[in-house]
């Protein structure tokens, strides 16, 4: 005798699939979804403050980033210099807008006479007939020796741009004239995406190593921390002369420096994480020693993130797989305020929503970006009462704090938040990026 039927269970990264069994892409649960790759993978990327307004949610988006190659040899690789336009609303998201919008006014008592509902269908079917609009991808390439560990955008004057190389070398690029070209481009050029420029970079740094850690203060324009796999870090401060003078090397760390995040407040604060499984907090004014340190992980930690709408809260990714919620009022071994052990691989990248200060996002090597809002708990009376009889029940370990989970891609390394469009995501992965905005973010 069978039993009657089966809710269906939650499947995560990990969990064996049936023979035949595939996943399967749901586009109601993104307002817009694009994909685009370079000719190289990417591992770093940034997201550039751009003319166009903030906050923005009308669609059509466009938005402008900049990544760096790691190429098969050192001499292909490039700086992509990028402008990507025509991110619209998927016909998924518009139809459930106008579903929302019809229960809305149905619920206000409104009388829904048949004009309104004669409108309301007669949209329905001309976004039906026409194609979904593509995004374009319009792309400057600057020529750069060396595969790129990462790349970051100063937040005051974006056009300016540092890299960490293979090669050792911290280099400061001016991509001004490439950005002014994109501004005015209407269509992507014919031969822009194989023609590489040559550009001189503003300043050059050679560090003992390569490395990963690179971070511009948000506070003190022109100011960049740089650390390396030597556990050496080092502070550069702007001249006159639009150089860079870079100052000697902060000790500590007993193993390579994974990122580095200054303070969104105090201008001679810093955080740096590394492979000695520790957080450290630095001021410049005292190059010999930290003024805090905590073990962090119980492995390497990987990438952190200082919240820069409540700036005593930071965030840290590690090998072991955790996402670690810190309070710098009350640092210390063991006293994170919050702990996640949801992914199953390495945290790879972690970044605070820029305008939601209780939202953060990270992303893994088991291919997930996961959105996580602290201040979400679980109620389980009102999960059970929406959940419709087709649909599973979140499971017990399953954390009430995840909002949104992103997969598809392949390797993932990276995601930033667009500082500008809210809830405008962007990552990137060995297969190249994904640009989209969740439904419920």
């Amino acid at each position: 005798m069978e039993d009657g039927p089966q809710k269906p269970a939650v499947w995560l990264p990990g969990d064996e699939m049936g023979e035949g069994e595939t996943l399967q892409y749901d586009p109601s649960v993104y307002d817009c979804m694009s994909a685009m790759s370079l000719d190289w993978p990417c591992l770093s990327f940034d997201l550039l403050r751009d003319h166009l307004g903030a906050p923005r949610a009308a669609f059509p988006h466009t938005l402008f980033m900049v990544a760096g190659t790691q190429a098969s040899s050192a001499k292909s690789n490039y700086l992509a210099v990028m402008k990507v336009s025509g991110l619209a609303l998927s016909k998924a998201a518009a139809a459930r807008q106008k579903e929302q919008q019809k229960a809305a006014q149905q619920k206000e008592g409104e009388d829904g006479s048949d004009s309104d509902e004669d409108m309301l269908a007669g949209s329905d079917s001309d976004e039906e007939e026409g194609e979904e609009e593509t995004a374009q991808l319009h792309i400057r390439k600057v020529a750069h020796t060396g595969g790129i560990n990462r790349v970051r955008a100063c937040p005051q004057q974006p056009h300016i741009v540092a890299s960490f190389a293979d090669t050792a070398q911290v280099q400061v690029w001016d991509l001004s004239a490439q950005l002014n070209e994109l501004k005015d481009e209407a269509a992507p050029a014919a031969g822009s995406q194989g023609k590489v420029h040559k550009v001189a970079a503003r300043h050059v740094h050679t560090h003992s190593s390569e490395g990963y850690a690179i971070d511009w203060s948000p506070v003190a324009a022109g100011r960049l921390a740089s650390g390396d796999c030597r556990s050496r870090i080092h502070v550069w401060e702007p001249t006159p002369a639009g150089k860079w003078a870079v100052g000697g090397a902060f000790k500590g760390h007993e193993a390579s420096v994974e990122d580095l995040q200054w303070s969104p407040t105090e201008e001679t604060v810093f955080a740096s994480a590394s492979v000695d499984k520790t957080i450290r907090i630095w001021d410049t004014r005292e190059q010999s020693k930290s003024m805090l340190s905590v073990v962090a992980h119980d492995a390497d930690v990987n990438v952190i993130s200082w919240n820069r709408a409540t700036s005593y809260m930071l965030a840290s990714g590690g090998d072991d797989g955790a996402l670690r919620v810190w309070d710098l009022r009350n640092l210390s071994d063991g006293s994170f305020v919050a702990n996640f052990t949801y992914h199953r691989g390495p945290v790879t990248s972690v970044e605070w929503c820029p305008y939601e200060s209780s939202m953060l996002a990270t992303t893994s090597a088991d291919n997930q970006l996961a959105v996580w809002d602290l201040a979400l708990e679980r109620d389980p009376e009102e999960e059970a009462a929406l959940a419709p009889e087709s649909n599973a029940l979140a499971p017990d370990n399953l954390p009430p704090q995840l909002l949104f989970v992103h997969s598809g891609q392949s390797d993932m390394k990276e995601m930033h938040w667009h500082p500008q469009i809210n809830g405008m995501m962007v990552s990137t992965a060995a297969d190249g990026f994904n640009l989209f905005k969740p439904y419920n973010v």
